[in-house]
């Protein structure tokens, strides 16, 4: 049985965590910073596969605010299988089930978690492929506004790019197109060409820079943020060595980390700054986003 004294300390515990909530504030020098999910890949996950309050927790620990919110930590986590296999195809099938058939709600209950929390997801990380269906496309539409993203963002090629156009139109949300570093392939995202050639297609379209495979790909991320800051949404902050180099602790790459932030809170552009953890850092990786979000800090001291 639960005091009279217990239950008040209770009920004054729970009156205390809006206020803490609101405390959470990630913007530093007018910048926005925040964190791609996807830096929570490796984190165990619950056994019914719900991610959510993981990275919740994540982000809480680490002081961010905001967020791009990687669509795997809110659908059911299942294995991969090996490429072409049936139990592949069959993973792909049912992923596509849950995706049309899961209620809206779904979606609603994850953006109130976030809230409670003191937490925006300002993105919603739903990457197009050329495996998708128009229905599983159109549904993405519906799960970013359910979740109050106001943006998605999304890994995809010029030919899939295409195809999303009318939805985009339909639902009047910007997408904003993630480059990579692979300049051999001319479908993929990874040149300043290949973005013009998108945000041709549509209005709705806009681009989510990594200024870490910008750089790989021997790109110049602050002459290019510069030039195209009014159709930039975001960035992706990771260190990597130009020349198709590897992922590396921030500071020891060749990607002007430092520059493109000082760069925002000069100009004081509204283009969001978040943190994509994917070198191989010797801690957790709370552990290695903190140390990001404190070089972040001394960037904007």
């Amino acid at each position: 049985m639960i005091t009279r004294r217990e239950f008040g300390k209770m009920t004054l515990a729970g009156l205390a965590l809006p206020r803490l909530a609101s405390s959470l504030d990630s913007t530093i020098g007018g910048v926005r910073l925040g964190v791609q999910t996807y830096s929570f890949r490796d984190l165990p996950r619950p056994a019914d596969g719900d991610a959510v309050d993981i990275v919740i927790k994540a982000m809480t620990d680490c002081g961010l605010s905001e967020c791009e919110l990687y669509a795997p930590h809110v659908e059911p986590h299942r294995p991969e299988g090996r490429r072409g296999s049936p139990e592949a195809q069959k993973n792909r099938e049912d992923l596509r089930k849950w995706r049309l058939e899961t209620p809206l709600d779904h979606f609603r209950a994850v953006k109130k978690k976030f809230d409670a929390a003191g937490i925006s997801v300002f993105a919603y990380n739903y990457s197009f492929s050329d495996s998708f269906t128009d229905e599983e496309i159109d549904r993405g539409f519906d799960m970013a506004h359910a979740l109050g993203a106001e943006i998605i963002t999304a890994s995809t090629t010029l030919p899939v790019a295409k195809r999303v156009v009318p939805f985009a139109e339909k639902h009047r949300m910007r997408v904003a197109m993630h480059g990579h570093s692979n300049l051999t392939d001319p479908n993929e995202f990874a040149t300043p060409e290949s973005f013009a050639a998108a945000m041709k297609m549509s209005k709705y379209y806009k681009v989510n820079l990594d200024i870490g495979h910008f750089t790989a790909a021997n790109f110049d991320a602050v002459a290019y943020i510069r030039e195209h800051h009014a159709d930039i949404t975001n960035l992706h902050l990771k260190d990597r060595k130009k020349n198709q180099g590897d992922n590396t602790p921030w500071g020891q790459g060749d990607t002007p980390i430092e520059a493109v932030l000082k760069l925002l809170k000069q100009e004081r552009w509204p283009i969001r700054a978040y943190i994509e953890y994917e070198y191989k850092g010797a801690g957790s990786p709370v552990d290695e986003v903190r140390k990001c979000y404190e070089y972040a800090k001394r960037a904007l001291a």
